[in-house]
């Protein structure tokens, strides 16, 4: 991938393939919708924190290497589960634990 369109059809396939909507990932991502937009348009640019949440929550990692490397990674890869919770998340899993069990 060398550019942000290249990066939003990548975003976009995994998506489809995952069936996932929109406000599905904005959600998981903790972000706006607006936000994902423009992410996912390939036209504005965005953080990297945005960025890393939004392939996180569609199974992907982001992987830094020497342009002479690049060749010898894969192109395709198998989504995995996120690894890194959302602010969200982490406040429903302390709010289940401050809840009684039923």
């Amino acid at each position: 991938m060398r550019n942000l369109g290249d990066i939003a059809i990548l975003m976009r396939d995994a998506m489809k393939k995952q069936k996932v909507t929109q406000q599905d990932l904005r959600e998981r991502a903790g972000i706006a919708r607006r936000t994902l937009t423009g992410v996912l348009s390939g036209q504005r640019d965005y953080k990297v924190t945005t960025l890393m949440a939004v392939l996180d929550r569609l199974g992907y990692e982001m992987v830094i290497v020497p342009k002479a490397a690049a060749r010898a990674v894969p192109t395709r890869w198998e989504p995995t589960e996120p690894a890194v919770k959302t602010k969200v998340q982490i406040a429903i899993e302390k709010l289940n634990q401050l809840s009684p069990e039923k």
